[in-house]
């Protein structure tokens, strides 16, 4: 295999909008941005990056078949080589070790947040599950899967290049082990509660590692409770529930698959006797709930992504309303509401209006307990509003 190069083959030029204040620290540069590109770089080539008044700005990595043309890696005049991304992953190992020491999965590289543009591993015990979601990364992936060994101490590599997002770099759809081999379940545990990670046919990488802490924050409030958790997946916020000393846990997902994992983790937690798992759709099962004048100490939503541009979000909050107002229903008075949102351009003030006008709907009077968001292992870059997604808000009803 031909290795990339490691120093810059081109230039590349930026209009002076690109320039203000709002763009800084910020790792993107979108084809809106570039004025001129001297040289002839090929997709994948590093190139530098100078801003309008000729002034250098960073190295990145340069697809011109992509909306976000260059993906800074440096702002500074630095060689991109082995010895580059083995610091990247040295520092990104050392934080995760810091803030998830009671859990042997979590995201070990969250991308732009790492200084890694276009590049996702989660661990899981001694396997790594990494996506490489830009060119430039991904004809790097040989070199990065020798790095993670080296660095990370996992075993081996399992690809999960199948994101459809990879279509817009104008890359092909993959998967399998890059680095050593075995096989594509994987057992984690999360605090007290065990899980099975299905590696090749899971969601995203097979876990989300973002809600671990948010999932321990729900299960104080479920000892002694009946709890529902629709959107319920493979069953983890339910588990915490149920290991926290939960009465009941019943959960709902559209998913048979999800459903079956879901009852195998509370027969592997030792909680089937009090947790119920059966398929349905979510939206239309909480309102046959209220009909039913069914009533619960905690529910839990947490639902996929309703938006994934600006122009969706009013369609997304008038989806997650509705299922806000149902679950709101369906609380005793004195119960809790753990609502989340995973739509990164639904921000943080808009999720939280979405509920105070869920619960004027419900006729029920809310007060927050809890804001919340993703773990630690997935840190927010400042520069990149981008990198910040995952809402949690655990209200109670008076």
């Amino acid at each position: 295999m031909t290795q990339p190069v490691t120093g810059s083959t081109a230039k590349v030029l930026l209009t002076a909008e690109r320039d203000q204040p709002r763009y800084y620290g910020h790792l993107w540069v979108f084809d809106t941005n570039v004025a001129e590109v001297l040289g002839t770089p090929a997709p994948g080539d590093l190139v530098d990056v100078y801003t309008h008044r000729k002034r250098f700005l960073g190295r990145g990595l340069y697809n011109p078949h992509s909306k976000i043309r260059v993906r800074l890696l440096t702002f500074q005049e630095e060689p991109v080589d082995e010895a580059f991304f083995a610091a990247r992953l040295r520092a990104a190992a050392a934080l995760r070790r810091t803030v998830t020491p009671h859990a042997n999965a979590c995201r070990l590289v969250h991308g732009e947040s790492d200084l890694l543009p276009g590049l996702v591993v989660d661990r899981f015990a001694d396997v790594a599950v990494m996506q490489t979601l830009g060119y430039g990364m991904d004809v790097r992936k040989e070199l990065l899967g020798d790095v993670l060994t080296q660095e990370a101490g996992v075993k081996s590599v399992y690809l999960r290049n199948d994101a459809k997002s990879r279509a817009l770099e104008g890359l092909p759809l993959s998967k399998g082990f890059l680095r050593g081999e075995g096989p594509t379940t994987v057992h984690i545990h999360e605090g007290k509660a065990q899980f099975t990670v299905d590696i090749a046919e899971g969601q995203k990488t097979g876990w989300f590692c973002d809600q671990r802490e948010n999932r321990l924050a729900a299960a104080v409030y479920a000892k002694g409770k009946r709890v529902l958790e629709a959107f319920c997946h493979t069953g983890a916020f339910g588990m915490q529930a149920a290991l926290a000393g939960a009465q009941s846990v019943e959960g709902l997902d559209v998913s048979a698959a999800a459903v079956a994992l879901a009852q195998a983790h509370a027969e592997q937690n030792r909680v089937a006797s009090i947790c119920t798992y059966r398929q349905a759709d979510a939206f239309d099962e909480l309102r046959v709930l209220e009909r039913n004048q069914q009533r619960y100490d905690v529910v839990i939503l947490d639902p996929p992504a309703f938006a994934r541009s600006k122009k969706a979000v009013p369609h997304a909050l008038a989806g997650y309303k509705d299922v806000n107002l149902r679950g709101l229903r369906l609380l005793q008075p004195g119960g809790v509401l753990v609502s989340c949102s995973c739509s990164q351009p639904v921000t943080d003030d808009e999720f939280w209006k979405m509920l105070q006008s869920a619960a004027r709907d419900a006729q029920r009077q809310i007060r927050l307990l809890e804001q919340r968001g993703q773990g630690p292992d997935h840190p927010v870059l400042a520069g990149m509003p981008e990198t910040r997604y995952l809402k949690c808000l655990i209200v109670q009803v008076l």
